[in-house]
């Protein structure tokens, strides 16, 4: 076991002077009034390997790291602080949440100017044909003060924007080749439409209406029930649509004998 010494003075021996080894060298005890021989080891026993290697003028090997341990405390605050990567989560409102107010937190962003009356109702007529009664209904909501829907509703009639005429054609049009006579009378006087124009479209549409139920039948079925139940089903199917039940009796009687006694 190495001892470590007392301190060196600028020499690298005893304040006192000279020790002597322990085996009572004789070339040692000389050593005092210069330095040693470069053949001879100048190390004493009791002193220690860092004072002995000042003595020598040769630098410690390896350096001690002089940082400072950090304490836990220090460390989680300077991770704490650490710039962390942000993440960005989407919220989902519960249904029949109302949605959050952002306007405090955006600018309010340029609205459109308000359309009047008459712009709003060539909107709708630019996309299909309306009755004079349906549009009023559809332009009801964003009546003003200043406005008279009535007044708007008799220029456009004058500048053949609106017609009832035209609302009645197109209806028949897009209904006919789908629904019987009654179901499409029935939705031409929701309109409130001239009972001419009532009248016309109806001659026009118990024309074709054997015609259009046989097209009807046979997208549908294209063969004779060969059941009373599977006739009744036919008979229930036709029906819903709007054909009259003579036309049902004569379509479900037979595709030879219709055309054979027309």
């Amino acid at each position: 076991m190495i001892r470590k010494g007392r301190p060196l003075s600028d020499s690298g021996r005893y304040p006192g002077g000279p020790r002597d080894p322990a085996d009572g060298s004789p070339h040692d005890r000389g050593s005092s009034a210069g330095a040693p021989p470069d053949h001879l080891d100048s190390f004493d026993p009791f002193e220690s390997f860092d004072a002995h290697d000042r003595a020598e003028g040769r630098g410690p090997q390896r350096t001690r790291s002089t940082s400072s341990r950090v304490s836990p405390a220090s460390a989680s605050a300077d991770f704490s602080e650490a710039p962390t990567e942000a993440t960005y989560t989407r919220s989902r409102r519960r249904p029949g949440e109302a949605k959050p107010d952002q306007s405090a937190d955006q600018p309010s962003k340029s609205r459109r100017p308000t359309r009047s009356l008459k712009g709003r109702a060539l909107g709708y007529l630019s996309r299909r044909e309306y009755s004079r009664a349906e549009l009023a209904r559809k332009l009801k909501p964003y009546v003003e003060e200043n406005d008279s829907l009535d007044t708007v509703l008799d220029l456009l009639e004058a500048e053949n924007w609106l017609s009832d005429s035209r609302f009645a054609e197109s209806l028949v049009h897009r209904r006919a080749s789908r629904l019987g006579t009654s179901r499409i009378l029935g939705e031409l006087k929701q309109h409130a439409l001239n009972p001419v124009l009532v009248e016309e479209a109806t001659a026009q549409l118990r024309e074709t209406e054997l015609a259009r139920a046989h097209a009807v039948w046979s997208k549908k079925f294209g063969q004779l029930p060969g059941t009373p139940a599977e006739r009744a089903k036919q008979a229930r199917f036709l029906a819903s649509r709007g054909f009259s039940g003579a036309t049902i009796g004569k379509i479900l009687k037979g595709v030879e004998e219709l055309w054979e006694g027309d």
